[in-house]
């Protein structure tokens, strides 16, 4: 039976825009008010993890891990989150990581739906700010997801959300936890970065620049 695309389903940070630079700013904040630094080798592991599995990274790095409730585990979270929410406040449409809307736009025109996979909670506000709200047909709640990436959970739910059969979507992601979680999808996997850490993508691009909608579609039929 010949292979056919349904959706692409793309995650938020490092792929539409980034973000991780805010979110890099607003967790140091809280490490700092909590005494446990961190520098951006260490901010790379939480990239594409939920706001909450990120706070628990951060209290085990400091050995703080049983130093808090949980209700106090959400006011440190929600404490993050203000924060953040207050550096993305001037985000707008020259925001936009290169070559995205054009990608968006061939997808539209080609008649495949569009859905996204984002950790964020945040996501909505951040993709109406951008100005790309209309390119998208559904767009996942971070709050209605149980497991976060690697957990397949929100590519699922972003592909069912539009119809569209795990196996016939593509997955753009940033992030080797979420490349981990559109293969346990049984999607195909683009990934934008660095090949050394993202090599277990189907496709592998440098940049956002390099998103090509018939070579990746090309790629696609192909495997």
């Amino acid at each position: 039976m010949k292979k056919q695309i349904e959706a692409f389903i793309f995650d938020l940070d490092g792929v539409i825009t980034d973000t991780a630079e805010f979110h890099y700013l607003a967790w140091k904040k809280l490490g700092e008010d909590l005494g446990i630094p961190f520098d951006r080798e260490f901010n790379e592991t939480l990239k594409g993890v939920s706001r909450t599995d990120s706070l628990e990274r951060i209290l085990k790095l400091g050995n703080r891990q049983n130093d808090f409730t949980e209700a106090e585990k959400d006011e440190l979270a929600t404490k993050k989150n203000a924060h953040y929410v207050e550096l993305i406040r001037n985000i707008s449409e020259k925001d936009l990581l290169p070559g995205i809307e054009l990608f968006l736009k061939q997808i539209k025109q080609a008649g495949i739906k569009i859905s996204m996979a984002s950790a964020s909670k945040n996501a909505l506000m951040v993709v109406k700010a951008l100005g790309v709200i209309d390119y998208f047909d559904h767009i996942v709640d971070a709050s209605t997801v149980i497991n976060s990436k690697p957990n397949p959970e929100v590519f699922l739910k972003a592909a069912e959300a539009v119809s569209a059969k795990p196996e016939n979507c593509i997955g753009v992601e940033d992030a080797a936890a979420g490349v981990d979680a559109i293969n346990e999808a049984n999607m195909f996997s683009v990934a934008i970065g660095d090949a050394t850490i993202l090599g277990h993508a189907n496709l592998v691009l440098s940049s956002t620049e390099e998103l090509d909608f018939d070579r990746i579609i090309d790629q696609y039929l192909s495997v």
